[in-house]
């Protein structure tokens, strides 16, 4: 019967190592879960081992209880011959603990059934965890080493061992003729560095050289998931440009892409905003019928989307929704928060809306709005409406916000009407139109020379609103310049006060131009610059010397009239 090897618990091998090397458990890198983890996934591989029954109470345990002094030494001569640190047996057994050796294989005759010579074993692991003084291909061939595909695989799945080390090691063992283009073995290699918590930078592109090395010289060698191992080391790495590389090798080297290699490869880009190229490899992707899961298909949108890339991903969105993978609706809003940003993906933000359910519509005030704003950034005042019709029908109730873009669009439109309809609705709905509300509806009025209509909204507004904005009345100063009425403009800045808003530098400055250039009053235009020095307000030098200009054009008119009038 062959003998299982003794696989304990990772958490267990980790406070082995810990007690064996005198660490503090946390000081153990994330690498040595990794690696213990991909031995036990992997070792049935290598051997078919069937368990036999043992006495749970090992030698160890009756000597303790027995008052004896249990003896766990070992003998350095090897590590000591290698040049290695003599106090490597500790780290050595917590070693030999951790790629599942039993007692019982150090000490005598498992080799026989397994074919690996574990006293061998334990000097190669104790030269790979150390800094060797020399050559480490020298040291190995001094050591005479029955090798063998299990003896090589307990080595390259053994965790704390340094990622060059392992390299040479493996380069070492591929150069006799039996290990030359064993899959496994590299695997093994390939698995053991990149699958490190924080992979180093020199330790994976030394890796890449010998990956790609190995594919040129032998074609079956590298597999696909490979490849798929070293894109997600070098997307940790933030290694954009080589993950796309490791993508371009696949055809080379004889392998299938799959639905990993899309994903891994696209994540890897945009980290680096490299996403002229994300977006050849999610063609790729989408002409090979790859998609991910829903939720990688979510990210992938997320990803286009932060790169501007809104239209790629909207093709995204549509392949998943036809391929039944709907993406997470996170995803969907921050599509539609973007097609509705630009004026010709507004229309495939609208379409998007189609494909909420009635309960996640419930909740979708957001996306509505985005549309709706981006349909009246366009001036596609029609679908806005229609829209907003739909939600007053469907849903999701419009609030303040989405009734203030859509009159404002109205206003400006010259669609009086529509607009102060919509604010009777708001009222009907028991929702309260705030300032800036009442002021887009003056504004339009006023832009149209409709101040009567002006002056009775402003009237409403006073009526609901203790204190208004300077913007309400600015609105109604400019309706009467460009009126000509510029006695109602300049009683409006005292009605301002009345209404406890105090005029600011914007609203003295329009009424101060109007009055020189259009009515040449500069009387009324000082005034107003008296009153502003008051309130510790300055005007432009332009404004100031206009006021001057218009003073003096006057009095040489004046002495002029005077001259010709003289016998």
């Amino acid at each position: 019967m062959f003998r299982s090897f003794n696989c304990r618990p990772v958490d267990d091998l980790c406070s082995c190592a810990s007690s064996k090397l005198g660490i503090h458990l946390s000081r153990i890198p994330a690498s040595f879960h990794i690696r213990i983890t991909g031995f036990f996934s992997h070792s049935s591989s290598i051997s078919e081992i069937e368990t036999e029954n043992h006495d749970s109470t090992s030698s160890e345990e009756v000597e303790l209880e027995n008052g004896g002094v249990f003896d766990d030494t070992h003998d350095v001569s090897s590590s000591q011959e290698l040049g290695l640190n003599p106090n490597f047996d500790e780290i050595n057994d917590a070693q030999m603990s951790s790629i599942g050796l039993t007692d019982q294989e150090l000490e005598g005759d498992s080799e026989e059934i397994t074919g690996v010579d574990f006293e061998q074993l334990k000097n190669v692991l104790s030269l790979l965890l150390n800094d060797v003084d020399g050559s480490l291909e020298s040291s190995l061939d001094s050591m005479d080493l029955m090798l063998n595909e299990e003896f090589v695989v307990r080595l390259l799945v053994s965790p704390l061992i340094p990622g060059d080390h392992l390299i040479r090691f493996y380069k070492w063992v591929s150069s006799r003729n039996e290990f030359k283009g064993n899959t496994l073995l590299l695997s093994e290699l390939v698995r053991a560095i990149c699958n490190d918590y924080e992979p180093k930078r020199k330790d994976v592109y030394a890796l890449w050289d010998l990956v790609k090395e190995m594919g040129e010289k032998e074609s079956g060698v590298v597999n696909a998931e490979m490849l798929n191992q070293l894109i997600s080391a070098f997307s940790r790495l933030g290694k954009g440009k080589a993950a796309y590389e490791a993508f371009g090798k696949f055809e080379e080297f004889g392998c299938v892409l799959n639905v990993d290699s899309y994903y891994l490869t696209i994540e890897a880009l945009c980290k680096r905003s490299f996403y002229d190229w994300a977006t050849l490899v999610v063609q790729k992707m989408l002409d090979a019928g790859m998609l991910p899961e829903s939720e990688k298909v979510g990210e992938i949108i997320s990803f286009l989307c932060k790169g501007y890339k809104s239209k790629e991903a909207h093709v995204v969105y549509l392949a998943a929704k036809r391929d039944n993978k709907y993406p997470p609706q996170k995803a969907v809003n921050f599509l539609i928060s973007c097609l509705s940003k630009v004026d010709e993906t507004v229309d495939l933000a609208q379409e998007a809306l189609v494909d909420f359910s009635d309960e996640v519509r419930k909740h979708a005030i957001n996306p509505f709005s985005w549309v709706i704003r981006g349909l009246c950034r366009k001036n596609d005042i029609e679908c806005a409406k229609k829209l907003f019709a739909e939600m007053m029908e469907k849903g999701p109730t419009p609030g303040n916000a989405i009734f203030n873009i859509v009159i404002n669009s109205l206003s400006k439109a010259g669609d009086m009407e529509d607009a102060k309809r919509l604010l009777k609705l708001m009222e009907t709905r028991g929702l309260k139109p705030d300032v800036y509300t009442y002021s887009v509806i003056i504004s339009g009025y006023a832009k149209g020379g409709m101040m009567e209509e002006a002056r009775k909204v402003l009237s409403m507004a006073k009526r609901k609103h203790a204190k208004l904005c300077p913007a309400t009345f600015h609105s109604l100063i400019r309706g009467y310049c460009n009126l000509g009425e510029f006695d109602r403009a300049v009683k409006l800045l005292s009605e301002m006060k009345d209404s406890g808003v105090e005029p600011n530098v914007d609203e003295y400055n329009k009424l101060i131009q109007s009055l020189c250039l259009k009515a040449l009053d500069w009387k009324s235009a000082e005034k107003l610059l008296e009153e502003m020095k008051e309130k510790g307000l300055y005007l432009p030098g332009i404004t100031r010397g206009l006021v001057s200009a218009v003073k003096e054009l006057e009095q040489e008119a004046v002495g002029s009239e005077d001259d010709h009038a003289k016998p």
